[in-house]
């Protein structure tokens, strides 16, 4: 966006477009596209499925819009409003909302039709009765492997299953990129035989990089529905998991030790555990955070909590002017983030020494052998040094695109506040 935010407390720049609401009409009833609502808990959700644009409400608030909606005017839903709350409303202010929301349309604008909703079939029959019988046989025969066989458990040292370094970080990023496919749209699935629609993208938590699939209509259907879709992904894990074990043990061969094929399943089959096991890193909004989020109702616990931490701060360093309200966070959010945002930071920490004092060295040591190749002129060998050349090229990688990311999301943020403060 190329024009700056006016200054607080001056008059608008009139070289910028200012966008104008029509004034509204007290006597003409306000013209909405379809609209969805939820009973959950103390709020009521409504929105729509076909832009996955969604609030929450108080009953109160929720009785309003469904009067609007009904066809009844301004004027006579704001009477109706005082005749049962006995309290008045605000109805311009109300009517503002459900426009910036996208609820309200013009005359000649045409009723949104929701689209279709493509692969809903197939994730019906992925979630039948037939195949979770399919997956615990799968699960079963896997853990009976296991249990006859100890030393098909995947170890760490699985992963080192090449004396060079890119051969394993290739073979890994090749196998992981279709797993990590296979994760998300188990989740996508889960959530298409509902009628939901979704969304994947990259982003970053922390410094890890990871792919989303957003199932914003998750909140139109009750909450008792809502858990296998949030959990699909861990049971694609799963089953990846004991696919990998069955197939290490179908190519063990006759040795001693695994063969070279049967440690690159043992090796992936670690890498899949410990995604799996990532899951439980709630503090960074993984699958358990939202299962977490959905059973004791939270709407946006993460950004309350960051807020929280953020007032913490401030107050630490005696700068109450920096500090921002919370009494307009979600009741539930706000009680459960004063002390969850301990967990936060407790969580944060334990990854940063994980990776300082166990992850670290290993990368450090990987790294300086691989500069050590072109450091040591008794070590020629070309193929090591291509070794070298890959594994630090895919190394640089990892560590610039989700800084990258994060630069974008955060330019994004930006450039919607600048937005909303020209509007």
């Amino acid at each position: 966006m190329s024009n700056a935010p006016d200054a607080p407390g001056e008059p608008p720049d009139p070289s910028v477009d200012q966008p104008v609401d029509p004034p509204l009409d007290l006597d003409r009833p306000v013209l909405m596209h379809p609209l969805t609502y939820l009973e959950d808990g103390d709020g009521v959700t409504v929105g729509r499925t076909d832009t996955d644009s969604y609030a929450i409400l108080p009953p109160d608030g929720a009785q309003l819009v469904r009067w609007l909606a009904d066809g009844a005017t301004p004027a006579e839903a704001a009477e109706r409003y005082l005749r049962r709350y006995g309290e008045s409303v605000d109805i311009g202010d109300m009517v503002g909302a459900l426009r910036e929301l996208g609820f309200t349309r013009e005359a000649d604008e045409r009723v949104a039709a929701p689209p279709p909703i493509r692969w809903q079939r197939l994730g019906r029959a992925m979630f039948s009765p037939v195949a979770w019988l399919c997956y615990a046989a799968l699960v079963a025969w896997a853990c009976a492997v296991l249990i006859r066989s100890p030393e098909r458990v995947p170890e760490a040292s699985d992963l080192i299953f090449s004396d060079y370094y890119s051969v394993v970080n290739v073979t890994l990023l090749l196998v992981v990129i279709p797993l990590i496919a296979f994760h998300e749209s188990f989740h996508a699935l889960a959530g298409r035989r509902l009628g939901i629609r979704s969304t994947v993208s990259l982003s970053h938590r922390f410094y890890f990089l990871v792919v989303e699939t957003a199932l914003d209509g998750l909140v139109t259907v009750p909450r008792r529905k809502r858990y296998l879709p949030i959990l699909a992904g861990m049971l694609a894990d799963v089953l990846a998991l004991a696919a990998l074990v069955l197939l290490a043990d179908a190519l063990w061969g006759s040795g001693a030790g695994p063969s070279f094929a049967a440690q690159v399943c043992l090796g992936i089959a670690f890498a899949t555990f410990t995604r799996l096991l990532w899951q439980f890193f709630f503090y960074i909004r993984t699958d358990i955070y939202v299962l977490i989020t959905t059973v004791v109702g939270c709407v946006d616990l993460h950004g309350a909590t960051m807020r929280v931490l953020r007032n913490r701060f401030w107050r630490l360093l005696r700068r109450p002017h920096r500090l921002v309200d919370e009494s307009t966070l979600h009741p539930t959010d706000r009680g459960i983030a004063r002390w969850y945002a301990w967990l936060v930071l407790l969580g944060y920490a334990l990854s940063v020494a994980t990776t300082v004092f166990a992850l670290a060295p290993v990368f450090i040591e990987m790294v300086a052998g691989s500069v050590d190749r072109f450091i040591d002129t008794g070590d020629a060998d070309p193929l090591r040094l291509l070794d070298s050349v890959v594994f630090l090229g895919l190394t640089a990688v990892q560590f610039v695109l989700p800084a990258r990311i994060a630069l974008r999301e955060r330019a994004a943020r930006r450039a919607r506040r600048l937005e909303h403060v020209i509007a």
